[in-house]
């Protein structure tokens, strides 16, 4: 089973000239393995509906059976005073050691803020209004997609959809209380790249980080 987004096709009649493969899974198969995320590992769950296609991480860990992860986002204000609204940074993923199965959704606010700290560094203060669909949650979004999940995912089905704390996400906007999870640093060098600041002060390769440059 292949995915056809991986699959080059060539001339009018659409046949297939060729495969792209990520270095990990080309490892794999050259060790005549299996790759760890290959489709016959049962790890494919289907597309969502043109609908959901514009779902925020931050959404799917509202509505999330499970939350495993701890987010912690690093954003590095541009110096350059002509572009103030130009950001460097990274989101690391961090396992915990305990996982329990939600029995009633969405989570509050405050059981999702409890999984995400952000770290701001620049000269200036930090302003949630100013970071565009990085934290943005919309309530009639979330609640479309329990119902549908409700529905469409037997894992779902016996969960219980509580609408009143539905009610206690913005109608579009940044999730509430997060400003209380943000630490501020005005001092530190910003003008350093931000993986080589994380490198520095985790003893890690800049490497292992994401590193990209979003304008708000």
């Amino acid at each position: 089973m292949l995915d056809k987004s991986g699959v080059r096709f060539i001339g009018s009649m659409g046949k297939a000239g060729g495969f792209n493969i990520c270095p990990d899974c080309r490892s794999s198969l050259s060790k005549r393995k299996v790759p760890q995320l290959a489709l016959v590992n049962d790890l494919y769950c289907g597309s969502l509906p043109e609908q959901f296609a514009d779902l925020t991480w931050v959404k799917e860990k509202v509505c999330a059976l499970y939350c495993i992860t701890a987010h912690v986002t690093r954003l590095f204000q541009s110096s350059d005073t002509t572009q103030p609204r130009v950001f460097h940074g990274n989101t690391c993923a961090h396992e915990m050691n305990t996982v329990s199965m939600a029995t009633v959704l969405p989570h509050t606010p405050t059981d999702v803020n409890g999984f995400l700290s952000v770290v701001f560094i620049g000269p200036e203060k930090f302003d949630l209004k100013r970071m565009g669909t990085l934290f943005r949650v919309r309530r009639q979004k979330i609640w479309s997609f329990l119902l549908w999940l409700h529905h469409q995912n037997n894992l779902y089905a016996d969960i219980h959809l509580d609408s009143s704390i539905v009610s206690l996400y913005p109608e579009d906007g940044p999730i509430l209380g997060l400003v209380e999870h943000i630490v501020e640093d005005h001092k530190l060098n910003f003008h350093i790249r931000p993986a080589e600041h994380i490198a520095a002060s985790t003893g890690s390769s800049p490497d292992l980080f994401h590193r990209g440059q979003i304008k708000l």
